[in-house]
């Protein structure tokens, strides 16, 4: 295969250690920046002819991802193009090291180094190499390890200069050095601007080398080849023979109307005991929004509902924890979701709540209609009752030992020790969470919906709409389609809740799985007494979308639409579950009792505008796969594509016209080169709206930040700053080259809307428009701005987000992250050599485990969890070891050690400190449990027998003896 390359350009290495892996031949041409096409070096030629410009897309080419690593691949292929390599640019890229870059660079380090800490590869495969080393190994090697700072690399990034070394020591790259040579160092960072394309970003300083700058080729030089001639014959049409559309004047309530296009839009109802963190709110309300105002600016009827899910367990028991009520848990937190989401310009149209009477009388209407259409059916189980409390304990009040397991706190739905689902009746020694008493199993009567009845008109109506659902729905539907369908327990023995209209079963309430959909029904009734025309439409076609993240897709893939279908009262169906992945926060979990993560009470402290935020999450948004929150990335895409490409491209065009032309739009006259940038845009604009129509947000979010990329070179190439000071002629083209660039950022200031409304508005006041209005988002582009049309005052858009900024937020919500490993040192003695001490270890992290689940984080209490299992794992191989060596030697002993073993937990002699240790955790917990039921009698004999143990202890070690009483007795003295 032929590698086209610029002259020393460090990338084409990339190419060739690929194709020596897959074992191709390679031939080398080296050409100059002006005879490439679209002017991108290196490029690869296959034999077909075709040719690829990305590096990494070549890679993949030759070397085919393995399916188990092909994320973290794309991601650090990502990085390295996105982050590095620019950020490599901006040290080196004026001809000198800029030190003031320096810190950027350090923190990609950082990164890296972290990431290289215990493995020799970032990417650990079957093959020599990944192509994600190969990619960034040869950015670095090529660059900042040939500069003087490189000696710094050795004692700051051990583990990057190790991994530096190692793979140039490869024979496959010593190789591939022998086919190019090249000069290392500043001319290899010359070389890969000459021949790239990078957004002008927070860390350039908006300035480039005049002699590499000169090689950059025009869009009309790069892409001109592409542009066909019916594209520009359309532009040019459309240019001059479309009118601009209003946006139709906002109504209420709004309805829907006969043939025209009716959208109703809903976003999972969110749990009200808690704060929503930033997945929580990309993963329903905000995807939920961007879509609504996209549906509002192309003037379709939309309908927007959303609401705090109030009803169910979680809500009681946080307000045992909080020792409140179940309403006034409800409706703080209520009021605090209602806060956040306006603080980030959540569009409702109307945000409700399911504690509502509307709420109550639909759900049990919907009931009591499948109940008479034999959709219902009633079955005894055995439940676990408290008598103390005098309640059935659902799974969130009871814990107990897994009957699997044996992990002694067990929840009663699923073990965090083995991680199986459980019954709350098969836990051994089951306890009530609320006043540690033994509950009692007794028989209850439960209804349950009968969904293998309702399965064949549910798999009919899945054929018909699955198509339309997001791939993530889909996958996770699946299972539930094609395994087939079981009766579901539609009620509880619970008093949060709505309750069965039923005399003899009105103490039982629904379950929240099948009362909260119903939600949607209901809030909508609270917007409008109209609702049925949303609801249960006659006359007219409603499309409903539904947001949410994959958690939630069987409730609203099967339950729902299970139970809609099966009372057959004309309910409007979902057409759309755009359902979608987890967003992580720095690689881990977002905790709020740990610190970790962003919160949407966070948010507005940080001093990044709500808007900012919106665009990064919308760009982040995990449409396929787990996506991740990352601090540096987000001061990197506000710095490159907002403040530096997107901000830079309208207040250059606007600013110029202020100052040129009396801050008017000039006359234009399109030629070829402006007929050139308006098709490149329109081709964006085609894309934006095709995505936005299938709610495809990332994707669409691209095509506008192209369209600026797109406006910043065409200016770049037309430099009307030297045309306005040149003969008639150049005066008018640069009056027509900053009015095209004018009516693009009217076109931007639409299609920003939906993403970032406040930018919009604002953008909308500095082009001399309605700031009420966000503009309609057209299909064409067309002459928005006409000559003459007089614009508002231009200033920036949007302002830097400086590194020191950055890693303050990142220290400060980066919470407390211990690894296991650290943790399991610390728990386990330093002479745990012998079960004994090992039994002592594992009782005092039993209790530890048992402490942190009173408080309720998972986040916290799971990672001493996996310690307490480990520390049990090591128990049983020590065991089974010292079982299976005394079995071959000495047996009889064996037996006898054991039972001398045994009698020293009893008091008898023999005994050493971390026997007498293990002896007196395990007393202390069962004195403790016994105090908690209250009856001295019992567990008085029991304290003896601990003073007793710490005694004995006591006459070994010398140290004295604490007296359960003593704080007592010191109070009656």
């Amino acid at each position: 295969m032929i590698i086209l390359t610029n002259d020393n350009n460090p990338n084409a290495l990339k190419l060739i250690i690929g194709l020596k892996l897959a074992q191709q031949s390679v031939e080398i041409n080296t050409v100059s920046c002006r005879d490439a096409v679209l002017g991108y070096l290196p490029s690869l030629q296959l034999p077909s002819g075709s040719s690829l410009f990305s590096t990494s897309a070549a890679l993949q080419f030759l070397i085919p991802t393995p399916e188990e690593s092909s994320v973290l691949i794309n991601k650090w292929l990502e990085w390295d193009i996105s982050q590095l390599q620019p950020a490599l640019v901006s040290y080196g890229g004026s001809g000198k090291l800029d030190t003031s870059h320096k810190p950027r660079i350090w923190s990609l380090l950082k990164e890296l180094n972290r990431c290289l800490k215990s493995k020799e590869r970032l990417i650990e495969t079957n093959t020599v190499l990944s192509v994600a080393d190969v990619s960034i190994w040869v950015s670095l090697w090529s660059t900042i390890a040939a500069v003087e700072v490189s000696k710094e690399l050795t004692k700051e990034f051990p583990h990057v200069q190790e991994w530096l070394n190692n793979l140039e020591s490869l024979p496959v790259v010593q190789e591939s050095l022998k086919e190019f040579k090249f000069e290392r160092g500043m001319n290899a960072i010359g070389s890969i601007q000459a021949a790239s394309w990078f957004p002008l970003n927070s860390y350039t300083g908006g300035t480039l080398n005049k002699q590499l700058s000169n090689e950059v080729n025009t869009p009309k030089e790069k892409e001109v080849a592409s542009i066909s001639e019916e594209e520009i014959l359309n532009v040019k049409k459309n240019w001059t023979s479309k009118d601009y559309p209003n946006l139709k004047e906002p109504s209420y309530p709004v309805l829907p109307k006969k043939g025209e296009k009716n959208i109703l839009i809903t976003s999972a109802l969110p749990y009200v005991n808690n704060v929503p963190h930033l997945g929580n709110i990309i993963g329903c309300v905000l995807s939920g929004d961007i879509f609504a105002r996209y549906c509002r600016q192309r003037n379709y009827n939309t309908l927007y509902i959303s609401g705090t899910d109030e009803y169910g367990t979680a809500t009681e028991a946080k307000a045992v924890e909080e020792n409140m009520t179940p309403q006034q848990i409800c409706d703080k937190f209520f009021s605090i979701h209602n806060d956040i989401y306006r603080w980030f310009s959540i569009g409702f149209d109307y945000f409700g709540r399911t504690t509502t009477p509307e709420q109550t009388e639909i759900v049990q209407s919907l009931f009591l209609r499948l109940k008479d259409k034999g959709f219902i059916n009633m079955e005894t189980i055995d439940q676990l009752l408290c008598e103390k409390c005098d309640r059935f304990l659902a799974d969130r009040f009871v814990e107990g030992t897994c009957p699997g397991c044996k992990y002694e706190d067990a929840r009663g739905d699923q073990c965090d020790g083995c991680g199986h689902l459980v019954n709350a009746t098969e836990l051994l020694n089951p306890r009530c969470k609320v006043c540690n008493n033994s509950p009692v199993i007794k028989p209850s009567v439960q209804f349950f919906l009968d969904l293998p009845k309702i399965e064949p008109i549910l798999k009919k109506w899945a054929a018909k709409t699955e198509g339309e659902w997001s791939p993530t729905a889909r996958v996770v539907a699946k299972p539930w389609l094609r395994d087939g369908l079981k009766p579901r327990c539609i009620t509880r023995d619970l008093k949060w809740g709505i309750p069965v209209p039923i005399e003899e079963y009105k103490k039982k309430v629904f379950y929240v799985w099948f009362d909260a959909p119903v939600g949607y029904i209901s809030i909508t009734k609270r917007y409008t007494k109209d609702y049925e025309q949303w609801w249960k439409p006659k006359d007219h076609d409603v499309s409903l979308y539904q947001f949410m993240a994959k958690d939630n897709v069987p409730f609203h893939a099967i339950m729902f639409p299970a139970s809609l279908l099966a009372a057959d009262n004309g309910h409007t169906l979902v057409n759309h579950i755009m359902a979608i992945e987890y967003l992580n926060y720095e690689d881990t979990k977002f905790s709020k009792s740990r610190g970790i993560g962003v919160f949407g009470t966070d948010a507005r402290d940080t001093g990044i505008p709500a808007d900012v935020w919106r665009f990064y999450l919308a760009y982040i948004r995990p449409e396929s796969q787990d996506s991740n929150f990352n601090w540096v990335d987000l001061a990197t895409k506000n710095n490159s594509e907002l403040l530096n490409n997107l901000g830079n491209f309208v207040n250059r065009a606007l600013t110029f016209a202020e100052k040129n032309f009396g801050s008017k739009v000039p006359p234009m006259e399109l030629r070829e080169d402006d007929l050139i940038v308006l098709a490149l845009a329109q081709r964006e604009l085609s894309q934006y709206v095709a995505a936005l129509e299938k709610a495809k947000m990332r994707d669409a979010l691209r095509h506008i930040l192209a369209i600026s990329k797109h406006g910043n070179q065409y200016m770049q190439s037309q430099e009307p700053w030297v045309k306005i000071k040149g003969s008639d002629d150049d005066k008018k083209k640069a009056g027509t080259v900053i009015g095209v660039c004018s009516n693009l950022a009217c076109l931007l200031s639409a299609l920003l809307g939906p993403y970032m409304p406040s930018t919009s508005r604002e953008l909308r006041a500095q082009l001399g428009l309605d700031k009420i209005s966000y503009g309609y988002i057209p299909d064409t582009i067309m002459t928005f701005l006409p000559a003459g049309h007089k614009i508002g005052k231009p200033s920036p858009l949007f302002s830097k987000i400086e590194d020191q900024q950055v890693e303050l937020l990142r220290k400060k919500y980066a919470g407390k992250q211990d690894s296991p490993s650290r943790e399991l040192k610390s728990v386990i003695p330093a002479a745990a050599t012998d079960a004994a001490a090992l039994e002592a270890a594992i009782v005092k992290q039993g209790l530890l485990v048992r402490d942190l689940k009173a408080k309720g984080d998972k986040t916290i209490w799971q990672p001493q969890v996996q310690i307490l299992l480990q520390l049990k794992k090591q128990l049983a191989e020590l065991t089974s070891s010292t079982t299976k060596i005394n079995s071959q030697s000495t047996p009889v002993n064996a037996k006898k050690s054991v039972s001398a073993a045994t009698s020293e937990l009893n008091g008898g002699g023999g005994q050493d400190v971390a026997t007498l240790e293990a002896a007196i955790a395990k007393q202390g917990l069962l004195v403790r449990d016994l105090k908690t039921k209250g009856d001295k009698s019992v567990w008085q004999p029991e304290v003896e027998i601990l003073l007793n143990l710490k005694k004995q202890l006591a006459s070994i070690t010398g140290a004295p003896v604490s007296a359960a009483n003593d704080k007592k007795s010191k109070k009656k003295k």
